[in-house]
């Protein structure tokens, strides 16, 4: 089964905690707009996991108008990072949820995570936190968990400096120091982003 099946879901969830913002006088039309923007996020979310969770190998994703620009692969190095992300403070949340073979989903704040059939083999009790600070960061444990096949991250920076720069996800240490930079896929008009993710840690927004 495609990637595109298995995270389909996942733009639909992403679209669905995004929204779409509309004046009064834009209201008749709001259920189409919605709509519509769901398909276009899904689209391009599904197009993130296609095939064997590879990205085309021009790395853009484009879809009626939103463009997605995207990391082929992990990059090996830092230097293609500016730097994390500058934020409002974000409320310390936390959220735990049994997750079995069947897979499923656990949001904490405004950031969501995908875990696909098959992911886990066992029910596991999963912690997921929304670290405060200058930062959009999560933890998730137990730390080191690692998956059978890639869970989806969704991570929001509505609360964040505005900056055109593509934003990917990064797995930092607790001292933010960033170790991997994560194949991501950035949609500047719901200002979300999203990356498969492999294993539990910590994980923040950057440019």
């Amino acid at each position: 089964m495609k990637w595109s099946r298995r995270f389909l879901s996942l733009g639909l969830i992403l679209a669905l905690s995004a929204g779409v913002s509309c004046t009064t006088g834009d209201s008749p039309t709001a259920p189409a707009a919605a709509t519509q923007a769901d398909e276009q996020q899904a689209y391009l979310l599904s197009n993130l996991f296609e095939g064997d969770g590879l990205l085309g190998s021009d790395g853009l994703l484009s879809g009626d108008g939103l463009l997605g620009d995207a990391v082929t692969g992990v990059v090996g190095s830092v230097l293609q990072v500016t730097d994390l992300l500058t934020c409002t403070p974000q409320p310390y949340q936390v959220t735990s949820k049994t997750i079995g073979y069947q897979g499923g989903t656990i949001t904490v704040g405004n950031h969501t995570l995908v875990i696909p059939r098959g992911a886990l083999r066992q029910n596991t009790l999963i912690t997921a936190e929304q670290i405060p600070g200058r930062t959009n960061s999560v933890r998730f444990s137990p730390e080191g968990l690692q998956f059978e096949q890639p869970a989806g991250l969704v991570m929001n920076y509505k609360n964040c400096l505005l900056v055109v720069a593509q934003k990917r996800i990064v797995y930092t240490d607790e001292k933010l120091t960033i170790l991997q930079v994560l194949r991501s896929l950035d949609l500047f008009r719901s200002r979300t982003v999203a990356a498969p993710i492999d294993h539990f840690s910590r994980y923040v927004v950057a440019y």
